[in-house]
């Protein structure tokens, strides 16, 4: 490790960690000092250890608000989906876990396919700035997208305004199920969200070292192991690059 790649990361000294708390699987609770507790924030303490320093979260409610910090020298690393609207100012590596995404509908709805989605008139609701939301936004070309601040409302939109689709990773869509038995979930996905781990464009060393780790921890049974700890279902690790 070149002492330039510890010097961007952690260049307080310690490494601060952008953490995206809306993210269910990656974050699966709070400490009891309020820290955040899971997949991502384990990562990120496994970061600072290779980089021998400590780790601090910095905490998000939403990945769309820790990607609007990258230029302000508030976290020196961020762990959620890369996107290539967030690429524009965050270095990502690949990704380190996947999680599928796909559609719930009415279980009377003439939708019985991902292929069925995309068609004039379709609204489809659709959690503001999250990773599918922004996968959506490149790829809907026919549909119209309602973006809604948070999953619990983009949740509530859909079944109150009796939208025609709601969007979403498939393990919270299960739960969601749960509240609405008259929906269903359709097979397959439209993307699988590739959760990576970003730093300041500036930091060229850095996001080398990141590069290196992510490989590294998925190669060695780590991100693996992180998942299983934590007991989480519908989180896959990512293939290696």
């Amino acid at each position: 490790m070149s002492d330039k790649a510890r010097a961007e990361l952690a260049p307080t000294g310690v490494l601060r960690a952008g953490i995206n708390l809306s993210n269910f699987l990656l974050v699966t609770g709070r400490s009891e000092k309020a820290e955040p507790i899971g997949v991502a924030p384990d990562m990120a303490r496994e970061i600072a250890a290779s980089l021998s320093v400590p780790v601090t979260y910095v905490s998000f409610k939403s990945p769309g608000e820790l990607a609007d910090q990258a230029e302000n020298n508030v976290w020196d690393i961020g762990l959620i989906g890369a996107e290539p609207q967030r690429a524009a100012k965050i270095s990502f590596t690949a990704a380190y876990v996947e999680i599928e995404a796909t559609y719930m509908v009415p279980k009377n709805s003439a939708i019985k396919s991902i292929a069925d989605v995309d068609k004039p008139g379709i609204r489809i609701a659709v959690s503001a700035r999250s990773a599918y939301g922004l996968w959506l936004e490149n790829n809907i070309k026919h549909a119209t997208l309602i973006p809604v601040s948070g999953l619990d409302a983009a949740f509530n939109k859909f079944v109150d305004e009796k939208l025609d689709v709601l969007a979403g990773l498939r393990p919270g869509l299960l739960k969601d199920i749960e509240k609405a038995p008259e929906m269903k979930i359709l097979d397959g996905k439209f993307s699988a969200v590739q959760q990576a781990v970003g730093t300041p464009k500036p930091n060229i060393a850095g996001a080398a070292y990141l590069a290196n780790f992510v490989e590294n921890a998925k190669r060695s049974g780590l991100v693996a192991s992180l998942i299983e700890k934590h007991k989480v279902k519908g989180l896959s690790v990512a293939p290696l690059t």
